[in-house]
């Protein structure tokens, strides 16, 4: 999606010197990860004394930051590639410079597919794009900056731009992952996991909460991989590091795997009060046959209890997961085991995708799979079977008291302010729709809100005074 600079307002960050008269703009695909990696690339052009235009329609130089998971996320990208192209080619742009996952994936051959831009950065090269952006204002092109592997670790180059709307900030803490998935080309692009230092996280929290951000999220690959590459598991310590800045936020971490959801965690999380106690832990499938298909088999015994170890240590958890349906080998008898599962386990957020085959993954070749229509009526009937679980969870919400982050200065439908519980992650979550705020309530404030009303996937609330 094209990215504002919503911390900034609608002008261009610039520093001084003959540089500045370039301006760079944003489309950012993919997940909070990419975004990342796309507030990294500003904060270089920033150092190197460059300009940020307010979206890529007012820029210079269009730099669109790829994702190439899977087969939809490839397709966005290129639509975006073609669109910026076309800008350029209609004289409203300079250059398109295209960076990050697809770039770093099919370096051997994506510049002769896409003769019209004029750059590509890979992952190694995102510290280079301001020298790479001058280079492209001088009228060079063709400049291919982009290594056979993925192995750097950033830290953040200045104060830090933040790209997310609202008051919650993304905190990559990791690079890479060790998993080897059978249908995943993550670690073929992104590399091995490599953890960043806990003082080095806690800055970047500290300077955040400076300017006024309110919830932390913590993101990578696996988050629960953290601190393994140094010889041990070290979540715990990163989260007990980061609740000692003190303030009130929220700390929330995203994507983990299910055998790394320790005891010494979620009794981590229990015990921080900063900690929200949510939980996104892709189980993918639940029959033993399929994970060990997928080569995922050793999480077949801690995907069957995973709902109920967390619940007894974290009774208020929020337990978000993600399916693939469709996968090769997969029988009717093992989304039906899914089904079960889904049902049993009550998880409060859940998504379901069909299996997208990946060029140079193990699963790439495997047979037989289900056609694409079945894949997707068996994808239907586990987000039909969810939305029976969400709705009883929501209803049981109805009449509890619960603090609520205000994302919001401006009212929206029916006069009410958006905000979220902590059971509702940012972007992928639903909101909680506050009735009865005020002028002085203003966006990143906790408000206490009884919940009036379910409306979908989304929760209505009555703004309560002390």
């Amino acid at each position: 999606m094209p990215i504002d600079v919503p911390r900034a307002g609608k002008k261009r960050l610039r520093q001084d010197g003959p540089a500045a008269s370039v301006s760079v703009g944003f489309v950012s695909l993919g997940c909070a990860k990419n975004l990342v990696d796309s507030q990294r690339m500003a904060d270089v052009l920033l150092r190197d004394g460059l300009a940020l235009a307010p979206s890529p329609d007012d820029a210079d130089i269009i730099i669109v930051n790829t994702c190439a998971f899977i087969d939809a996320a490839r397709e966005e990208s290129l639509a975006e590639i073609r669109a910026a192209c076309g800008r350029k080619s209609a004289g409203l742009c300079k250059a398109v410079l295209v960076a990050g996952c697809f770039p770093q994936r099919y370096r051997e051959t994506l510049a002769a597919q896409l003769p019209d831009v004029d750059a590509f950065v890979g992952l190694d090269r995102l510290d280079e794009v301001g020298r790479v952006a001058r280079r492209l204002a001088s009228g060079e092109r063709g400049i291919v900056e982009v290594s056979a592997r993925s192995r750097r670790l950033y830290e953040p180059a200045g104060r830090g731009v933040v790209f997310s709307s609202g008051c919650h900030a993304y905190i990559k803490i990791a690079e890479g992952c060790n998993h080897r998935c059978a249908f995943c080309a993550i670690p073929s692009i992104r590399g091995a996991h490599r953890s960043r230092s806990i003082p080095g996280i806690v800055r970047e929290a500290e300077g955040l909460l400076e300017r006024g951000v309110r919830e932390l999220v913590l993101v990578s690959q696996d988050v629960t991989s953290y601190g393994i590459d140094t010889g041990r598991l070290k979540l715990p310590d990163l989260l007990r590091a980061v609740a000692r800045i003190g303030g009130k936020f929220w700390l929330r971490w995203l994507y983990g795997y299910p055998t790394r959801v320790t005891d010494e965690l979620l009794e981590t999380m229990g015990e921080l009060d900063h900690v929200c106690r949510y939980l996104d832990v892709p189980i993918q499938h639940s029959h033993p046959a399929v994970l060990k298909a997928m080569h995922r088999g050793a999480t077949a015994h801690a995907v069957a209890g995973l709902a109920e170890r967390v619940r007894s240590i974290l009774p208020d958890a929020a337990l978000r997961t993600t399916c693939l349906l469709g996968y090769p080998g997969e029988s009717r008898e093992h989304v039906d085991h899914l089904v079960r599962t889904v049902r049993r386990s009550r998880f409060d957020h859940l998504g379901a995708f069909v299996f997208s085959p990946e060029e140079g993954t193990p699963a790439f070749s495997l047979s037989p799979r289900p056609q694409r229509r079945t894949a997707e009526a068996r994808r239907m009937r586990v987000l039909k079977a969810q939305d029976a679980v969400v709705a009883g969870r929501l209803a049981a919400m109805v009449g509890t008291v619960q603090e609520v982050l205000l994302e919001s200065d401006r009212s929206g439908r029916d006069n009410t302010r958006p905000g979220r519980t902590r059971m509702f992650a940012p972007e992928v979550d639903g909101r909680v729709l506050v009735a009865g705020a005020d002028k002085a309530d203003r966006m990143g404030d906790f408000v206490r809100a009884r919940i009036t009303a379910v409306a979908g996937f989304d929760l209505l609330a009555e703004r309560l005074r002390d």
